[in-house]
């Protein structure tokens, strides 16, 4: 898949046992998985890259819509500009770095890059 620019690129869930939700997946849809630790793992073969996050929250609304950017400093700038919130500075993870917002409903989204 290209990487394009202010294009969403990848959905993140949460779940308590990532175990019993790679299961479900891949006995009901047949999506790949690859592990990042104990507590990550990502989804292929979905028709869209995601992956699923280990949280003991409740879940609620659990999706994350990422969105792809070369330049992170650039388009969180933008962000505020226009009247969202960062909710998490940009910080690294394996393949990148991203940070997560608001927009003004509410709705929070992320940007990574691999820059």
């Amino acid at each position: 898949m290209e990487l394009e620019n202010n294009h969403i690129n990848y959905v993140e869930f949460k779940a308590k046992d990532l175990e019993t939700v790679k299961q479900f997946y891949q006995k009901c849809f047949g999506w790949k998985f690859t592990d990042y630790g104990p507590t990550y793992v990502s989804f292929a073969e979905s028709g869209l890259y995601g992956g699923f996050e280990r949280s003991d929250q409740q879940v609620v609304n659990g999706a994350l819509i990422v969105l792809y950017h070369q330049e992170l400093e650039t388009v969180q700038n933008k962000i505020i500009a226009a009247g969202g919130k960062v909710v998490k500075d940009i910080f690294s993870f394996p393949g990148g770095h991203r940070f997560h917002f608001t927009d003004p409903a509410g709705n929070e989204l992320a940007v990574w890059s691999d820059k």
